[in-house]
């Protein structure tokens, strides 16, 4: 008698060859991007190691007593260390914030598979770059604000790659809940990056850069040898595809080369013999006008601007705030700063799900922002009373700010990418994001920016500077926010008058 088949291998077969492949494109576009994030923490990690407070230990025996610098990395050794560390956050953040406006546009007309993996491996290069200054003992500020550039500039092939791959599977079924769970690649990536870095910052801070930079090399190679843009390439069903056509799609020869199915609109896959079988259509990119008169893209730009500054300055400087403030050393200040990307992960998700269940993702965004404001208040002048405070406040913090972050990014990008003058166009997505996310990166490098030159004369200055910028983010939404109550209260009256 035959044994019956094992339950694993029931449960495979009960899963579909389509959602074999949309189930390993999310985990490789998850994988893919936490690995960017991955790579721009250590920065934030080390800020700490660079400038230390030198007279709590014993002093080598050629160095002075009264030299309290000596331990530190010049040339951030000197009082303008704070500025000279924010210029390190303004190099890689405003050369991220304008590539990122070329990036969506060259990430639609390129071959997707080349553009991630190549742009992993340099980043990976660069970011390599930082920590070897460390071997080669190197104390010219010019030599990492030129790395930061360059890595800033490649990193920009991250984000409008995953969205675009990610549009191409699964078009408009994204929602908020999925994509917020999706979207929590970015705080996996930021408590990996401070882990690794944190586990090396205090014996070779170098290797807080090496180690992150080759693993999104190594990931950048997998992608080469893995990834797939589009369903029909592996005959898979494409997204929105009637159920009918899945058997004439599973005729389709994988293409052999990639570079035909970007650059043409339209393909038809033949046989030996000539026939034409089934004819694969590609969507076009839409122009950057185009994508900006789209209702709600301005705003929604805007909006990000203000909470990617916030998010960004946390993610940057918060580090060194714990360990400055509450007098943590470095590793633990950067362990401590990872309950902050914990709290985003909660954030990002219960913003999603509050969006699906409500459908109003402006007003959503509004009331979380109007929460961040006083939790800033309260964390700046309470939050280092002690550990288990620390903790609390750093996640609550966390889940308000990086809530709506999370929020525009992933979901209002895939309802705008839906509306009605795109047709459903993936690409077009590509081109939303990266203006919305473009224009969050200008937020991303004024943040960190601004709170180097305020931190030095006092953080008070810096948490004003954040609440003024929720405060601003919250406004800019307005004119949503009132055509989505004026619609909700719409709903509820034509209600009442069922009844």
């Amino acid at each position: 008698m035959r044994s019956s088949l094992a339950p694993a291998i029931r449960l495979m077969q009960s899963v579909s060859r389509d959602s074999w492949y949309r189930g390993f494109i999310v985990v490789m576009t998850f994988l893919f991007y936490t690995c960017y994030h991955l790579s721009r923490k250590p920065i934030s990690i080390i800020k700490g190691q660079l400038h230390r407070n030198c007279s709590a230990l014993p002093n080598p025996p050629n160095i002075s007593e009264n030299d309290t610098t000596w331990c530190s990395w010049a040339p951030f050794e000197n009082s303008d260390y704070k500025e000279l560390l924010g210029s390190l956050d303004t190099a890689f953040l405003v050369s991220y914030a304008i590539g990122m406006f070329f990036s969506g546009i060259f990430g639609e007309r390129l071959p997707l598979r080349y553009y991630l993996s190549g742009g992993m491996i340099i980043c990976g290069l660069f970011t390599c770059f930082m920590g070897l200054g460390y071997y080669w003992n190197i104390h010219a500020l010019w030599y990492y604000i030129l790395f930061q550039i360059l890595n800033g500039l490649v990193q920009t092939t991250g984000w409008p790659s995953v969205v675009t791959c990610m549009g191409n599977w699964f078009g408009k079924g994204k929602r908020g809940f999925i994509m917020g769970i999706w979207n929590s690649h970015t705080a996996v990536g930021n408590i990996l990056g401070s882990l690794i870095a944190g586990a090396f910052v205090s014996t070779a801070w170098g290797l807080s850069f090496i180690v992150p930079g080759i693993i999104i090399a190594v990931f950048g190679i997998f992608c080469f040898f893995f990834l797939v843009e589009y369903p029909e390439d592996v005959g898979c069903t494409p997204p929105q595809q009637p159920e009918e056509a899945k058997d004439d799609l599973e005729n389709i020869p994988v293409s052999n080369n990639s570079t035909d199915t970007i650059f043409k609109s339209t393909e038809s896959n033949a046989d030996d013999s000539g026939n034409s079988h089934v004819e694969v259509e590609h969507p076009e990119a839409i122009s950057f006008f185009g994508a900006l008169r789209i209702p709600g893209v301005v705003e929604f730009s805007l909006c990000l601007l203000f909470a990617k500054l916030v998010s960004y300055t946390f993610l940057y400087w918060l580090p060194l705030y714990i360990a400055n403030d509450a007098h943590f050393d470095a590793k633990a200040a950067g362990d401590l700063s990872t309950l902050f990307d914990v709290g985003g992960i909660i954030g990002g998700i219960l913003a999603g799900a509050i969006s699906d269940y409500t459908g109003k993702s402006a007003i959503t965004c509004t009331i979380m922002l109007i929460l961040t404001a006083p939790m800033l208040f309260i964390y700046y002048h309470f939050g280092q009373a002690g550990v288990s405070t620390t903790i609390a406040m750093l996640i609550v913090c966390g889940i308000l700010v990086n809530g709506p972050y999370s929020l525009i990014t992933t979901a209002v990008s895939a309802d705008l990418g839906t509306h009605e003058s795109l047709q459903g166009n993936a690409k077009a997505l590509s081109t939303v994001t990266a203006i919305i996310d473009g224009s969050g990166s200008i937020g991303a490098a004024l943040g960190p920016s601004l709170a180097g030159v305020l931190s030095s004369r006092g953080w008070d200055y810096v948490f004003y500077m954040l609440i003024a910028a929720d405060i601003c983010a919250c406004l800019l939404l307005a004119r949503l926010v009132y055509k989505e109550i004026k619609t909700l209260c719409g709903g509820v009256r034509k209600s009442y008058t069922e009844i």
